[in-house]
């Protein structure tokens, strides 16, 4: 998607309809989460995160969906806050422009968990990390990055990155980089279709360098946003598993960011995980008008970022939430059954060990019934009427994640 595009579907993930969890459900729910560690492997913030403007302390109202309050009342104890730029031109004012994004966000990350909220939230760098914050009653942060842009050609920054917290790497967001190629490559930036060969034909040189580096060190590597050729390679070029950080299954809705059968089944021969992800348009199709017409009502308010998005006056936003309201009303969204479905079809095909779940709130995730950090219990609830047995869910909410965590660390070669 294009940057206006991207911004618009974060912003309709906010609208959130009733959704209804008996009674049974939730006290099933309940009676699992002392025993559970939730983990969302992708939860996308603005350059002032940890601000006024966005103050995790608090329970916020939308466009904020994560906050510490929600985190405990929802039952969500882990998430992984991306520190993702946008793709843009490949020259030294845009290298040089996201790897000062990437440095703000960052120190986003860090004020929250070592300067305002060091009693309630702790940042983790190893799953034994997650295990002794958890049990000490806080929430747990880890960092993640999305769209390797944010090294430029530099892979030194990836150490820098590294020290600073990041456990995972995702190689591409939208639009082909010097990393590899991408699900959606950009026309406005010149990027050759994939039907066409792509840039690289899947991970460059430079990209396989990358892939080695993220091994060595300890972090994982993430082919969400990956063209298939470029996941498939990347899996092959990798010693250790990789994670599909906020992916869905090709196989249920054929939209270009979601996984074959075959890149599945590679991701798990490797050890990896896919994180089924909460986002309306990969867990099932998307009517046209539908998307042409929230395009328009954005670009009618000015929303063409998150950054944006925040800074938008509370008419503007008003306006925004009411008119995809009706968009909603009109072709109703996905919601926590859809979501289950796709894991359904993952567990089946690759093993319960290989799935997990991510959001993908603030960067266009949030469906009915999960549509924000609050109703994290909605999800763990349909699993469990879906017959998921407590071990198998927690699995899904979190332990496969630690698993390739722990195989990942210790295949670092430094």
């Amino acid at each position: 998607m294009e940057r206006f595009s991207f911004a618009v579907a974060l912003v309709l993930a906010f609208i959130g309809a009733a959704w209804a969890v008996n009674e049974a459900g939730d006290m099933a729910a309940a009676r699992l989460k002392p025993t559970l560690i939730t983990i969302d492997t992708h939860t996308d913030i603005p350059t002032f995160f940890a601000s006024d403007k966005y103050d995790p302390s608090k329970s916020n109202a939308p466009p904020i969906l994560v906050d510490l309050p929600r985190m405990k009342s929802g039952g969500l104890d882990a998430v992984f806050f991306i520190v993702y730029v946008d793709q843009t031109k490949r020259d030294a004012a845009g290298y040089a422009d996201a790897a000062s994004e990437a440095f703000a966000k960052f120190a986003a990350i860090h004020r929250m968990t070592d300067e305002l909220y060091s009693n309630q939230v702790g940042l983790a760098l190893s799953s034994a990390d997650i295990r002794r914050i958890h049990a000490q009653g806080k929430s747990v942060a880890l960092i993640g990055i999305e769209n390797g842009y944010s090294i430029g050609k530099n892979l030194e920054l990836l150490d820098i990155y590294y020290n600073l917290g990041v456990r995972y790497f995702g190689l591409v967001h939208n639009g082909h980089n010097d990393i590899a190629d991408s699900a959606q490559p950009k026309e406005s930036l010149g990027d050759r279709p994939n039907d066409k060969g792509g840039e690289h034909g899947g991970l460059s040189a430079f990209g396989r360098k990358v892939i080695k580096r993220c091994n060595d060190l300890g972090i994982m590597v993430d082919v969400s946003h990956s063209a298939k050729s470029t996941t498939l390679q990347a899996i092959d070029a990798s010693r250790l598993p990789i994670i599909a950080s906020h992916s869905g299954v090709y196989a249920l809705n054929p939209h270009p960011r979601n996984m074959s059968d075959e890149e599945m089944k590679a991701l798990a021969a490797k050890g990896g995980v896919i994180q089924i992800v909460a986002f309306d348009e990969y867990l099932k199709p998307m009517p046209p008008e539908k998307k042409a017409a929230r395009g328009k009502l954005a670009m009618s308010l000015g929303l063409t970022s998150l950054d944006g998005f925040f800074d938008a006056s509370p008419e503007v936003k008003k306006k925004f939430f009411d008119g995809a309201a009706e968009l909603d009303r009109k072709w109703p969204r996905a919601n926590v059954h859809d979501l289950v479905d796709h894991i359904d079809y993952a567990v089946k095909l690759i093993g319960v060990d290989h799935v997990g779940i991510a959001s993908d709130f603030q960067g266009g995730g949030g469906i009915d019934g999960w549509s924000n950090a609050g109703e994290t219990h909605n999800v763990t609830a349909e699993l469990k009427r879906r017959g998921y047995s407590d071990a198998d869910i927690a699995k899904l909410w979190g332990g496969n994640i630690m698993r390739v965590m722990d195989q990942v660390a210790a295949g670092r070669r430094p």
